[in-house]
């Protein structure tokens, strides 16, 4: 409809002399005439400039003429058929009428109902449109509640629209909902209600008439009162037992009408708040929807009950939420959670989630608060709740109610009432149940199992969610009632242990016991970097102001000090609480030694070492507390700690022999780590990673070397620290995943796979070449035997019993003494595997540690010290074999140096003191790259060499404007610096990066890419800046086409970096340019043909580059000559040397354009014509046609008249050759007959322009009859008008068509020859009545 109104726009314009307009359209403004195209957009921002544009322009410009033409484009626009047009339009004209109130909504109204008139059938969608959105418009103005004359008819409309579902739906009655819930009550008294009497009467019929009485009902209850609505409906009220019926089918229907929208239908909520008005909510939630919308068991049903259920929450009471929350709705949402866990499947938890969300967040009584939480946690399928376990729902409980909830998880886990909880199952257990397949007691034990895994993980990821707001005593609580279950019994009741005065009404299994214990310490790694609770001006003098540390209580200890002495204090309650495992007297020891050298730790950390003191202790602590789980592996790792703490602590030591210092703590720290990372446990894992982050921060370069000792490739065979194992390959230890770490134990598994293999293969070659040491020893054994002589040749004698005997048994002897060795050999050499596959799985182990500290401290000096060790770990691994392992430990060291090292946001900035080792360390990472063998290692030491040369550079930025000419006569060598930080020194690194460069382009195998130096350059436009004289030589020079190639590459891209541009002055930019002109030119001159692909390559750099030459010189107006470059262009334009490509021609014409010589159009490729097929001039003429309309050629008919024609002519040409020799004999004219439809059937042949063409006819007569069928679609002139009558057109357009609909394809061309031939009488028939025929066709 918008194109409509456009060209209606236009035929105004084209009649400036009409008298219904005020003012000709020729004299309107353009972009008056542009804001209706705008509004008709399909971008909304368009549409709402284009409408605020044109509302100011009607306010401030005033024009009768502009007005009514608005209005009228607007109305018209109001049917449009694009579907963004229609809101658009009906938008603008509500902001137009609100605008302008003189404007009569009286004869908008008018206008509309005229322009789109219901009663033209055949515009009947367009004019329901119209209309609607012309009452959406006045509706929006906000002045049609003030015209109650236009109110009722435009309510009328509507009602009328009501009728066209079919193009409408609901949006009139929606749209009448909307201006009832508008108005006030007395206009709906006096003036609407006896007009929608109707649709109140029959509210039952559709969701839509029912929302309207229920909107009625709300917002106007004195003027329906119960008996107004008796008389309307039959009852004093809407939810009764007699409308249950009426209202299930209603609300099916709407659920069914908004399937695809996935939203409440709006009648839903309203029907609650009825129900809720009239008390009768229970009647409705459980006749209407638990029996009534569930029992179809259908999709939108069931949807439609759990949003009626998500938005029913914040205006039920307490007794009805908990009615609610124990229906059939709940247990149908359950099944449905279970049932939608397959990926294609449509899950509803996350509305549900939002539902419940919505109700917490806005919810302030606790009560109710937690009802719901206690409600949706109690729903379990066999005991396990459907829910998740970490909900973040519950960052909206208020504390009261947070505290309750905790309590009610604690309870339940102690005794656990599954009479108490909503349970339900699915129609395939249900199914099990019933045939027997479980016993009662098992399923109830697994439930209550189920449940209490649930509720440990519910209450710790409570305190793992930073966003729900908790105070230290909360933390505290559920941190003892973790602990206490997961290693300890009640046997006594004791008031000073509050854990124990609750009994456990279920014993707790020992499956029960894991998982609490799993659970307590994933607690206690979230309670290690818990940030400080409560305020901080309250926490203890003792903690450090401004560093408040992580992990640390109020009072300033920490949260693993606070729980060992909880444990301890478990521990000497020993006649009220127990060990599930108690200590031995080594555990016990071991125990109390951790907890004195705690006290020790504690009492020294007033020295000013906080940081070491709260390291040890924190390692001590954890690795005490995992004695509960793991004794017998902690007690030697706390002996070994002891030891070490002796040493690392004690300011008394005696220093060693040969002057040699006590170690630093931190090394100390880092070998206990390193020692705890070789153990097989992931706890302990856990807890070196944990202590590691802490230390990061103090670590100093011995520390860090004694990580870096454990990745060098040299010391494979004497390691530091040696790599544990479990004995007998036990099954992982308590607490730990049923798979340890299940990377790498897989690693493990595929190397030791691969590892076999190999080892099998390397057993079958060697198999093939007998030890000569065997070979030996058994001829000495047949010598002896006399089964060889002494030369080693067979002896003639022949042996007797007791001989063969005794050889025999010396041979087997032999042979199994040499089997026992080969047994020995490769149990060797698997052993020798597999500590090589512990070496490096601790290695992977290690990289944690040198990632995590990356992470840390990136701007740590050093940081700088782990380059040249991961590159040689690159280096070697890349170079050794190729397992499963070796691979992974490879991707993991790469990934670590390339994103946590090169291409991190921060680095070290202070190292004015190392800027002789750097540049050092640079020239060895660029010579490394440049001897090394694969291009891939050299690119990680030329990423590190770019790396390095940032540091060097410092963070100050390059000078954006280039500097003046004085202060560049002033400096007459280069800088040294970038800056006043800077520690680059450039004429070295010139040097250094020149000599790779030059090596890159003179040699004809070299690691290094084109792609490095790009991005040294794009990175370090100043070294660029002094590598571009290099790169310039080379693009004539270079070694081989493909090096001058990379040439045109890197210095396209680099004169394409603004900062370059920015540091040379005019003359140096000018003489640059000139000089990359003159190069270009003379590579592009030596180019023979692009035959190969380097030659290829070359050809396209240099022109573009040459083309991006020479639009400098022409933008910057530069006094460059380009005579010689226009003469290499046009050499290679008309030579053969850009080859059959299409690209190289296009940079040719590309750079030519940019010369002033336009590209001339190439006119199409037309066929050579053959003879006998040359077209006429009217007949070329004849292909010019209109564009849109299909030529006379490709419709049907008029070919196949043509072809008719054509035969006809053709028949009675060679009639009038032959009428002599009629007499000849029928004979004769059958054969001829026959050879004319066989050379008409002969397979047709290419032609002009892609038509059909006969075969080449060898007699002047056969030419002349086929000539037609040549050239029928290639135009042929078309006949004359009056050559023939139209019946006869007719007779033959009927005949073709059905022969096109009983034949195929091949019998066409034969059925309209013979149609073309016939009998002697049918020609003589055909020409008496085309007198003209014959003529035309001599």
């Amino acid at each position: 409809m918008a194109g409509a109104a456009r060209g209606a726009a236009g035929a105004e314009e084209q009649a400036p002399s009409s008298s219904s307009e005020p003012a000709p359209l020729l004299q309107q403004s353009r972009d008056f005439l542009d804001l209706f195209w705008g509004i008709a957009k399909p971008a909304q921002e368009e549409r709402l400039a284009a409408t605020a544009a044109l509302v100011k322009r009607l306010r401030e410009r005033p024009q009768e003429a502009e007005l009514q033409y608005a209005l009228r484009r607007l109305i018209e626009g109001l049917g449009a058929t694009r579907e963004a047009a229609r809101p658009g339009f009906s938008l603008a004209l509500s902001q137009v009428l609100q605008g302008v109130e003189d404007i009569s909504l009286q004869s908008i109204l008018d206008q509309i109902k005229e322009k789109h008139n219901l009663q033209k059938k055949k515009l009947l969608r367009s004019a329901a449109f119209g209309n609607f959105f012309g009452v959406l418009a006045l509706f929006q103005s906000g002045r049609l509640l003030k015209d109650h004359k236009v109110l009722v008819e435009a309510v009328q409309l509507l009602q009328s629209l009501a009728q066209h579902r079919n193009h409408l739906q609901d949006l009139p009655r929606r749209t009448l909902v909307d201006i009832v819930s508008e108005i006030p009550e007395p206009v709906f008294e006096e003036v609407l209600f006896s007009i929608l009497q109707a649709d109140l009467a029959a509210a039952f019929s559709t969701p839509e008439q029912l929302q309207l009485l229920l909107v009625g009902l709300q917002k106007f209850p004195s003027v329906l009162q119960p008996k107004r609505l008796k008389k309307l409906l039959g009852s004093a009220s809407v939810v009764t037992r007699e409308t249950v019926p009426r209202l299930v089918d209603v609300l099916n229907a709407a659920a069914k009408s908004v399937k695809k929208e996935k939203v409440l239908p709006p009648v839903g909520l309203d029907l609650v708040r009825i129900a809720l008005q009239e008390g009768a909510f229970e009647l409705f939630w459980g006749e209407v929807v638990e029996n009534g919308l569930l029992e179809e068991h259908s999709g939108p049903g069931s949807y439609t009950a759990f949003r009626l259920l998500g938005s029913a929450l914040p205006l039920l009471s307490l007794e009805q939420l908990r009615v609610v929350l124990r229906g059939e709705v709940m247990r149908r949402y359950g099944d449905h959670v279970l049932s939608a866990q397959l990926p294609s499947r449509f899950k509803f938890a996350p509305e549900m989630e939002k539902y419940v969300s919505s109700f917490l967040e806005g919810c302030a009584d606790p009560e109710k608060q937690l009802a719901v939480l206690v409600a949706f946690s109690s729903l379990t399928n066999q005991g396990y709740p459907v829910v998740p376990s970490i909900w973040p729902v519950v960052k909206h409980l208020r504390p009261e109610a947070l505290q309750r909830y905790s309590s009610w998880l604690k309870d339940m886990f102690l005794r656990p009432d599954l009479s108490s909880c909503l349970e339900f199952s699915t129609s395939r257990q249900k199914k099990n149940a019933a045939e027997g397949e479980d016993g009662h007691g098992a399923t109830t034990e697994k439930s209550v199992f189920r449940l209490r895994k649930w509720l440990i993980q519910r209450l710790t990821s409570i305190v793992e969610n930073p966003q729900v707001t908790k105070d230290e005593a909360f933390v505290v609580g559920i941190a003892r009632f973790c602990f206490f279950h997961s290693f300890f019994e009640t046997k006594k009741l004791s008031r000073d242990i509050p854990e124990s005065e609750h009994r456990v009404s279920v014993p707790l299994d020992s499956e029960t016991r894991d998982a609490t214990a799993n659970a307590f310490f994933s607690l206690l790694q979230t309670l290690n970097f818990l940030p400080l609770l409560g305020e901080v001006g309250k926490m203890a003098p003792s903690l450090p102001k401004g560093k408040i540390s992580h992990g640390m209580m109020a009072d300033g200890q920490l949260w693993t000090q606070y729980l060992a002495c909880y444990a301890d204090h478990l521990l000497s309650h020993s006649k009220n609480v127990q060990p599930v495992k108690p200590f031995t007297e080594e555990e016990k020891a071991a125990w109390d030694r951790m907890l004195q050298s705690a006290d020790h730790l504690q009492q020294r950390a007033k020295d000013f070492r906080m940081a070491e003191i709260t390291a040890f202790q924190q390692l001590l602590l954890l690795v005490g507390i995992h004695l509960f789980k793991a004794p017998g592996e902690c007690v030697d790792l706390l002996s070994d700690l002891h030891s070490c703490l002796e040493k690392a602590l004690d300011k008394k030591a005696k220093k060693a022999a040969a002057g040699a210092e006590e170690p630093h703590w931190v090394e100390v720290m880092v070998e206990i780590l390193l020692t705890l990372l070789s153990q097989p446990s992931r706890l302990m894992r856990q807890v070196s990673r944990s202590v590691f982050a802490r230390i990061c921060p103090h670590l100093n370069r011995r520390a860090l070397q004694l990580i870096l000792d454990v990745l060098d490739p040299d010391q494979e065979e004497d390691g530091a620290v040696v790599v544990t194992e479990e004995a007998g390959g036990k099954r992982p230890m308590a607490g730990e995943d049923e798979s340890e770490d299940d990377s790498t134990g897989d690693d493990e598994d595929d190397s030791r796979d691969s590892s076999g293999s190999e080892d099998e293969d390397a057993d079958e070659a060697s198999d093939g070449e007998v030890d000569s040491g065997f070979r030996q020893r058994l001829m000495n054994v047949l010598q002896a035997g006399k089964a060889l002589d002494a030369e080693a040749e067979s002896s003639d004698e022949e042996l007797d019993d007791d001989a063969m005997l005794a050889l025999d048994a010396r041979l087997s002897s032999l042979f199994a003494e040499q089997k026992l060795r080969m047994q020995a050999k490769k149990q060797e050499k698997d052993k020798m595997q597999k500590e090589k596959n512990l070496r490096r799985d601790f290695k992977i182990k290690v990289l944690d540690l040198v990632e995590g500290f990356l992470t840390k401290q990136p701007e740590n000096p050093l940081v700088l010290e782990l380059m040249e060790p991961l590159l040689a770990v690159i280096e070697r691994s890349m170079s050794c074999d190729s397992t499963k392992q070796e691979q992974d430990f490879l991707h993991k060291t790469a990934d670590i140096f390339t994103n946590q090292l090169c291409r991190a946001k921060q680095y070290c900035r202070s190292v004015a003191s190392q800027a002789e080792g750097l540049h050092a360390m640079l020239e060895r990472l660029v010579q490394r790259a440049g001897r090394q063998a694969d291009s891939a290692v050299a690119l990680y030491h030329f990423s590190a060499s770019l790396y390095l040369l940032r540091v060097l550079k410092g963070n100050t930025a390059e000078p954006p404007v280039a500097l003046s000419l004085k202060k560049r006569r002033k400096v007459s060598a280069p800088p040294k610096a970038e800056g006043s930080s800077s520690c680059l020194d450039l004429a070295r690194v010139t040097r250094l990066y020149t000599e790779a460069l030059t090596s890159f382009l003179s040699k004809r195998n070299s690691p290094f890419t084109a792609t490095m130096f790009v991005d040294l350059f794009t990175r370090h436009p100043l070294v660029c800046q002094q590598l571009i004289p290099v790169v310039l030589p080379f693009i004539t020079t270079g070694a081989r086409p493909y090096h001058q190639a990379q040439a045109c590459l890197m210095l396209l891209k680099a004169l394409q970096m603004r900062e370059l541009k920015q540091s040379l002055e005019g003359p140096a930019w000018q003489e640059l340019i000139e000089d990359s002109v003159r190069q270009t030119t003379e590579s592009l001159r030596m180019v023979g043909k692009a035959v190969n692909k380097s030659l290829h390559l070359k050809l396209f750099k240099a022109l573009e580059l040459l083309a991006f030459l020479i639009k400098t010189v022409k933008e910057e107006k530069l006094p460059t000559s380009l005579e010689a470059p226009l003469a290499v262009l046009q050499d290679l334009r008309q030579s053969d040397r850009l080859g059959p490509t299409g690209r190289l021609s296009d940079l040719t014409w590309q750079a030519l354009k940019l010369l002033g010589i336009q590209r001339p159009k190439e006119e199409k490729v037309k066929v050579s014509q053959t003879k006998g097929e040359a077209r006429a001039p009217e007949e070329r003429g004849s292909r010019k046609r209109k564009k849109g309309f299909l030529p006379e050629t490709k419709k049907r008919n008029k070919k196949r008249r043509d072809k008719l024609a054509a035969a006809e002519g053709s028949t009675e040409t060679a009639e009038g050759g032959t009428e002599t020799a009629a007499a000849e004999g029928t004979g004769k004219k059958r054969r001829k007959r026959r050879r004319k439809s066989k050379q008409r059937q002969t397979p047709s042949q290419p032609g002009v322009n892609g038509t059909t063409r006969g075969p080449p006819a060898p007699h002047t007569s056969q030419t002349e009859t086929l000539r037609p069928q040549a050239v029928v679609n290639g135009a042929p002139p078309s006949p004359a008008p009056g050559s023939a009558e139209p019946g006869q057109k007719l007779q033959v357009g009927k005949r073709k068509d059905r022969l096109d609909a009983a034949l195929p394809l091949v019998k066409k061309a034969k059925a309209s020859s013979m149609a073309g031939a016939g009998g002697p009488k049918a020609r003589l028939r055909r020409k008496l009545r085309q007198p003209g025929a014959e003529d035309s066709t001599e």
